[in-house]
């Protein structure tokens, strides 16, 4: 009865599996690269940098309430619209690979095209918008420059791992950094020109206040002034406690 019992449980399990939907892997993180390549194994870790990006926009969103920072991730996350349009209306397909066969259009490269769209804007930004309380302080254009560059080459590094890594073509990749990068002239210049003007006005609203939302516009260097801002109320705080320990 035993063993007729263990029978039936097994050609019962058999027919589960067999009539089971397939799985689909969730692609947001799987990335391969060949065994023993530490090369392909380093772009491998270099392809995950748009998710980095998208992290770090949500952490600077929600601790520092800048709606310049919130209009930058609005225009990244329109691009990536953009690009989920265009790989349904092309429909071109990535390159085969024998050991996988991909459900998901590539043309153009959703990871080239998040890249070049926020190098190029922190470009404009940072020779645009960024500038030193001291204007005279010869380490600016050196940093200013060195970050461009990192930023530049960082994107044309995840493009070039999407093709290493048989994800894309050049093709692809090469699409995808061209409509990042007008999509990020054309979004800056829409925050500058439009936006930026009504940021006053909308951090008057009652919701602005609730969400403690700020505008930095008029603040030449955020991070200058909020060192001196935080260096001078520390140093307030620190007398103010001396001369209450003295009396």
């Amino acid at each position: 009865m035993a063993a007729g019992g263990t029978g039936a449980s097994s050609h019962n399990f058999g027919n589960l599996n067999n009539e089971a939907p397939p799985w689909s892997p969730l692609a947001l993180t799987h990335v391969e690269y060949p065994t023993g390549d530490w090369f392909g194994r380093l772009l491998a870790y270099i392809s995950l940098s748009p998710l980095v990006v998208l992290v770090a926009f949500g952490t600077l969103v929600v601790f520092r309430r800048d709606l310049h920072t919130i209009t930058f991730l609005c225009g990244t996350l329109l691009s990536e619209a953009v690009n989920f349009v265009l790989k349904h209306v092309i429909k071109e397909a990535r390159p085969y690979k024998a050991r996988e066969n991909f459900t998901e259009f590539g043309m153009p490269s959703s990871h080239s095209q998040l890249m070049w769209f926020v190098a190029t804007y922190l470009a404009f930004f940072i020779a645009i918008r960024l500038h030193h309380g001291n204007s005279s302080w010869p380490w600016e254009s050196l940093w200013k420059y060195s970050v461009i560059v990192t930023c530049f080459l960082l994107a044309g590094a995840v493009s070039y791992s999407r093709v290493y890594l048989q994800y894309h073509t050049w093709s692809q990749v090469f699409c995808g950094a061209l409509i990042g990068s007008m999509l990020a002239c054309l979004w800056f210049a829409a925050t500058q020109l439009v936006l930026t003007p009504l940021f006053p006005r909308i951090v008057s609203w009652p919701i602005s206040e609730f969400l403690m939302l700020r505008d930095t516009t008029l603040i030449p260097n955020v991070m200058w002034f909020e060192y001196t801002s935080y260096r001078t109320e520390s140093r307030t705080r620190q007398r103010k406690l001396v001369s209450m320990k003295s009396q």
